[in-house]
């Protein structure tokens, strides 16, 4: 073969190689515009990484229902829980990221188990794609009526005048109340004993019991307990109060400067979920929302309905793991 006849032909296979990479990625680009121009065709998962009954789970099932008659598709809910929800948030970061699973992500494991697991088997930031920011669940500081503190600044003036005396329960290392606590620690320079559960419904048994003095909880576990008196609610741990206790004041409000802390719940995709999707889950998750049912069961319970764009949830996931990486980091909480 000559010199020209050889360059013609490397120039034909150059060529044929082209466009055969031009034809992989116009079929690709063809594939992602059809999934999602005809999104959803199937039924789609939402993965809740925690047991039944819990606010995770009576959030996901109310959207669920509504997401499901305005998008012709059933919406199954699937709990998968374990290791503070790791284990769920695992499940969607390795999906297929078409859209058919979500995660109903919390403040858990897509904000705190960043701070206290050095290898968790998940990216935060890269194998989650934020859809929107659901609600905001109030956690409220209650205490046990015999406990002789029963607001802030008698807390506060109790605790300092016996550092260390006062136990407080949290339902395990690392978990939403045992950190509101380390933060009203390091900012009102108090000290309590920290005493961790295998979970909050056993640590809410011995305060309810007197095992315990005082401890943070939601609003949806620790409101019927207050309503029956078996335990005296202090103040709310957020930057305001909820319309299910008026009266009631925030920490903040309170005297101590800076202080918030609130449990959330958001919809979240797997990492490369294509945008038109996104923007389709979007736009059902906020109409779920603005339905006056589902924003009247859910206020009934203190949870509050939000709703946001997928890039002022994904500012809100960054700005949170920063602060509870703070948190865990004063503390010196550490977990394998």
């Amino acid at each position: 073969m000559n010199h020209n006849r050889w360059k013609k032909c490397c120039s034909m296979k150059f060529l044929n190689n082209l466009r055969f990479v031009f034809g992989v990625l116009a079929l690709a680009a063809v594939s992602t515009a059809t999934l999602a121009h005809g999104y959803p065709n199937k039924p789609i998962r939402f993965i809740v990484p925690y047991p039944p009954g819990g606010a995770s789970d009576v959030l996901a099932r109310a959207l669920a229902n509504k997401m499901s008659e305005s998008m012709g598709q059933s919406i199954v809910v699937e709990n998968r829980a374990g290791a503070g929800g790791n284990i769920g948030a695992d499940v969607v970061a390795k999906a297929a990221p078409d859209g058919y699973t979500l995660l109903m992500g919390n403040i858990g494991p897509n904000a705190i188990s960043p701070a206290l697991y050095p290898k968790l088997p998940y990216d935060p930031i890269k194998d989650f794609t934020p859809i929107s920011l659901v609600s905001s669940v109030p956690i409220v500081l209650v205490a046990h009526p015999s406990f002789p503190a029963s607001n802030m600044k008698e807390v506060i003036a109790l605790a300092k005048s016996k550092p260390g005396q006062f136990n407080y329960a949290s339902a395990g290392n690392g978990s939403s109340n045992h950190l509101a606590m380390e933060l009203l620690k390091s900012l009102a320079g108090v000290n309590f004993a920290h005493v961790a559960y295998k979970g909050g419904s056993p640590a809410m048994a011995d305060l309810i019991a007197g095992h315990i003095q005082i401890a943070f909880d939601t609003l949806p576990v620790a409101l019927p307990h207050v309503k029956a008196g078996k335990v005296k609610a202090i103040a709310f741990a957020g930057t305001k109060g909820s319309s299910v206790l008026p009266e009631l004041p925030t920490i903040a409000d309170s005297g101590v400067a800076g202080y918030e802390a609130s449990s959330w719940g958001g919809l979240m995709a797997p990492g490369g979920t294509p945008r038109d999707v996104v923007d389709k889950l979007n736009l059902e998750v906020n109409r779920a929302l603005g339905q006056p049912d589902v924003r009247e069961s859910l206020a009934k319970l203190g949870i509050e309905p939000v709703g946001t764009t997928p890039e002022q949830f994904a500012t809100y996931i960054e700005a949170e793991i920063k602060k509870w990486k703070r948190v865990v980091s004063e503390a010196g909480i550490k977990l394998e």
